[in-house]
């Protein structure tokens, strides 16, 4: 982008934009799978994140955890120095261990974690911070480096459980987004880890076995029966070594029946919500299904609230007729004795023992053997519950990961993704009916595609209810998952569709679906619990790390739908692009049809340095370019057919708009100094043929489709480049690029088709690499690098040499209009700041403040190209003349004009141009001295540079 970019650059504050990154990899059009040169749209989530998000739905305790948080962050930001993880015990302490220690309770991180939100700065106190992490992390960190403070929330968002502190980059938009994703996850799987803490948490220690027994021994009980006890309970204890609750169950309750003389024993095991009873053991059978009822049910609560023992005698009827039912067998005596936890003190289980042996009576000698059986076998028991649990939330997460790559498959059609949902839901939630909703926002309505379980057919009109009413429009309003353990008693049902149906609806379980931006986009219902009374709240938990995937998936499936309709919006915008940009064959036949003309009959002084291009009429640059093709060999060296040549040059021409300074004169321009500079610098001494064809191609596309504004105004203005290119970099000079990728693939443009399938990449990859560096954010990073190749040599067959030379010169030619005569310099300087004002104003509009040089309230155009061309101009042509002795004249010219603009700029009174937008006035001085021989000739009337009013258009 030449001098704009140079003054861009000596004017930001900040340093130049980060590394470009990246390579796009391009075939021949016939070679490819696609017929155009087009980028793929991705669509799946980035492997990375994904990869993440099954790492912490796997962690089960907090060493995986804080390694999985660790490595997710590793994964997902590539630039990432260090990642300090911290993990909440108790209500306040926040606990890292490598290496051990505590986050400050009061200080600016901690400050940063009470505000919930995560934060990006400039470097954390070092005084906060362990000695590891002070390099990548204290302040003050250089301007490429960042610290992150991203606190991770619990369930109710309104506590930090987590903590990481970050050392990378600064974050991309890409990366805001997989970090709120991750956090989401990131806070299930903390709150997966704090509810397996908590069955496994060590209380202050509850009496022993042996204190718990010396307080039976007070009860009235003799000591050859607590012999015999002791010896029975003994022997029972070392047969507990089964990892499975069934078969320990089994062991407990036979050891029950012998102590108590009952004809049946079962263990009614209490719900971690203390909402249900359910029971897995029933005598000697392990039941194939667990039987579960109501915590509530008959006398069993009481016993659960005040740890008191009864009997038949103290239950009702109807629960002595619902018991009968469980057992198979009438009951005729009973006794129920709670178990208490010696961890927790709370009851875990009901320990029922039915019919004593002759129809007698259980006694109270029966309830201390129970008691005393359970002071010893109930930790055990407990333990191997929570294990148990812990294996089946292995299994639960195992079937959460299958269940993500299910639907991660299905996201290019929702129909089919939202019926994957559904069955999934079923799957995992064990529901007899499950239903998906989304959320219309125009309409405020929730439309079912896939209701009871079957895709809408095409012939029927979508289910639509309003999204503020019954259970699924509060579940969408309040955003908030409903457990509804009696669907007739809730004041939300409404059950006439069950009369009509004769379905009956005895539970629901209703969940929102959220996208990243933790926004409801869907609602799903799931129906009538098939082996419980009810959803627990195992299956809250469920469907809310269910919702997750379910968010994602529906998120970008739309946003699939929605990039497909834009590539297709895309793709006809393009067609009617080229159409207009279309070259006729009348076009092509009348610039060939006298042939090629010959360079010295354009003009004698054609190859030479002093020659001005801008003198050419318009009308004859594309010969000029043609010309140039053939004088440099390349015609004939890559077979180039001369119809494909002059119609590639004419598309090219076309592709350029007319803004004062970057338009197809400005391209021509350039692509003629390269050719002086293989003329006249013997440039095939220093590169390979194909990289100074790509060198002279790429001057004729460095500019296509410039509209007169630089890069930062693209990244301000949140253009459609910006938003293409903006995370790369260089934003202006990748659209050059991608325009001439797309004039390449058009029909009979294909300079190249000649080539073979590796020139042909080759080509391409020069190019690219070529029109970036006209970007002079990429010179100045690597001026220190051609300095260094200069003072050392250059060395022809080191490929980084002549990497670097090729984009040397790319600049020089771009800068190119600076090496002719002053009257050159000076028209150019006022396009410059024409197309430099122009954007400036447009600033304005935007309620932005332009930069000095943008402005035309503000600008001192001598002092603006004294600094440019002493700090940008000047250096390049000083490493150009020493890398070719040849070159020494263009910097001594650079030098004369730079000197000259110093003599001028006490003529000079005003900021920005003047009212009728010219500098001829500066001329009044230079004219004297050249009357007096002090300089050649530079009389050529400048095509480009003059208004048509204000002279010919040749010479």
């Amino acid at each position: 982008m030449g001098q704009a970019c140079g003054h861009a650059l000596l004017c930001r504050s900040q340093p130049p934009s980060s590394e470009i990154r990246g390579q796009q990899v391009f075939l021949r059009p016939e070679e490819s799978s696609a017929p155009a040169l087009t980028t793929r749209l991705t669509t799946t989530l980035s492997e990375q994140l994904q990869d993440a998000l099954l790492r912490l739905a796997a962690v089960v305790n907090v060493r995986s955890l804080r390694d999985a948080l660790r490595d997710s962050i590793q994964e997902l930001l590539p630039s990432t120095e260090c990642v300090c993880v911290y993990i909440l015990e108790g209500d306040s302490r926040l606990l890292c261990d490598d290496p051990p220690h505590e986050l400050p309770k009061e200080g600016k991180i901690r400050s940063i974690v009470d505000q919930l939100k995560r934060c990006q700065c400039a470097g954390l106190p070092p005084s906060e911070l362990p000695e590891k992490y002070r390099v990548c992390l204290a302040t003050p960190l250089p301007a490429h480096r960042r610290a992150l403070v991203i606190p991770i929330l619990d369930q109710g968002r309104d506590k930090a459980i987590s903590v990481l502190l970050v050392g990378c980059k600064p974050l991309t938009d890409q990366d805001e987004l997989y970090l709120n994703t991750l956090e989401k996850h990131a806070s299930v799987a903390c709150g997966r880890v704090q509810s397996v803490q908590t069955s496994y948490q060590r209380p202050p220690l509850s009496p022993s076995p042996i204190q718990s027994h010396n307080a039976l021994l007070r009860l009235s009980v003799s000591d050859q029966d607590y012999c015999e006890l002791d010896r029975n309970i003994l022997q029972l204890c070392g047969e507990l070594y089964d990892l499975d609750a069934a078969s320990l169950q089994l062991k407990v309750i036979n050891y029950l029946q012998q102590q108590t003389q009952s004809q049946c024993c079962c263990l009614l095991l209490v719900s971690e919500d203390n909402h249900q009873l359910f029971c897995q053991v029933v005598g000697d059978k392990v039941l194939e299904e667990e039987i579960s009822f109501p915590l509530m049910f008959g006398r069993f609560g009481q016993v659960v609230e005040k740890k008191k023992s009864i009997t038949l005698q103290d239950i009702s009827v109807e629960e002595r007729r619902q018991l009968s039912s469980m057992l198979g067998c009438e009951i005729s005596s009973m006794l129920c004795v709670p178990v208490a936890s010696r961890a927790t003190g709370q009851v875990v289980a009901l320990a029922c023992a039915f019919n004593k042996q002759g129809g007698q009576r259980h006694t109270e000698t029966d309830e201390h053997a129970i008691q005393h059986c359970f002071c010893y076998t109930s930790t055990v028991l407990t333990s191997t519950l929570a294990f148990q649990k812990e294996q089946k939330l292995k299994v639960e997460c195992q079937a959460l990961l299958q269940v993500a790559k299910n639907l991660f498959t299905h996201l290019d059609d929702v129909s089919v993704l939202l019926q994957e949902i559904v069955v999934e839901a079923r799957n995992l939630s064990d529901a007899e009916i499950c239903s998906v909703f989304l959320l219309d926002r125009l309409s405020h309505e929730l439309v079912a595609k896939v209701f009871d379980g079957g895709l809408v057919s095409d012939e029927e009109k979508e289910f639509r209810i309003p999204a503020d009413q019954g259970i699924a429009g509060h579940v969408a309003t309040t955003g908030q998952i409903l457990n509804i353990k009696d669907a007739y008693s809730h004041p939300l049902f409404y059950r006439g569709v069950d009369d009509s149906t004769g379905f009956k609806t005895r539970n629901i379980l209703c969940f929102p679906i959220k996208d990243e931006n933790n926004e409801v986009i869907g609602v799903a219902e799931l129906v009538n619990k098939t082996n419980g009374p009810w959803f627990n709240r195992f299956d809250e938990d469920l469907a809310t790390a269910f919702s997750i995937y379910c968010g994602i998936s529906i998120a970008h499936s739309l946003l699939y739908k929605k990039v497909h309709e834009a590539q297709f919006r895309s793709h006809l915008a393009n067609e009617m692009m080229m159409y207009h940009m279309k070259v006729s064959e009348e076009e092509v036949s009348k610039l060939l049809v006298s042939g090629l003309e010959p360079v010295k009959e354009i003009h004698p002084c054609f190859a030479e340095f002093t020659y001005t291009p801008r003198s050419l009429p318009d009308d004859t640059t594309p010969m000029g370019i043609l010309s140039m093709f053939e004088d440099m060999g390349f015609i004939n060296t890559y077979k180039i057919d001369l119809h494909t040549l002059a119609r590639f040059c004419l598309m090219v021409k076309k592709g350029y708009r007319d803004p004062p300074y970057h338009n197809w004169m400005h391209a021509f321009s350039v692509s003629h100094f390269c050719y002086l500079l293989y003329k006249n610098l013997g440039l095939s001494n220093y590169l390979e043929d194909i990289e100074i064809f790509a060198l002279f191609v790429s001057c004729m596309c460095h500019d296509l489709d410039h509209r007169g504004t630089n890069n930062s105004f693209q990244v301000a203005s949140q253009s459609v480049l910006a938003a293409l290119y903006s995370s790369e970099g260089s934003v202006m000079e990748r659209h050059h690029f991608a325009q001439a990728i797309a004039i390449l693939n058009t029909h009979g443009c294909n300079i190249f088709d000649k080539f073979s399938r590796k020139d042909y990449q080759r080509m391409l990859d020069l190019m690219r690499d070529i029109i970036l560096a006209t970007d002079l954010a990429h010179h100045l990073r690597i001026f220190k690098d051609l300095q260094k190749m200069a003072d050392n040599g250059y060395n022809p067959r080191n490929r980084t040499h002549r990497s670097l030379l090729l984009c040397l010169l790319m600049t020089s030619c771009d800068l190119s209009d600076q090496t002719k005569g002053w009257k050159t310099t000076r028209k150019i300087a006022e396009l410059i700041y024409k197309e430099f004002f122009s954007q400036g104003d447009l600033e304005k509009a935007m309620g932005n403040r332009p930069s000095e040089m943008m402005d035309r309230e503000k600008a001192y155009i001598p002092e603006l190209q004294i600094s440019f061309m002493e700090h940008i101009a000047m250096p390049i042509y000083k490493l150009l003349s020493e890398l070719f002795p040849g070159a020494t004249e263009l910097y001594e010219r650079v030098a004369a004009n730079r000197e000259q603009w110093t003599k001028v700029s006490h003529k000079f009174t005003i900021r920005g141009l003047p009212s009728n937008n010219s500098l001829d006035f500066l001329d009044q001085e230079y004219e004297l001295l050249q009357s007096q021989g002090a300089f050649g000739s530079d009389d050529h009337c400048l095509n480009g540079c003059l208004d048509d009013g204000d002279g010919g258009r040749g010479q």
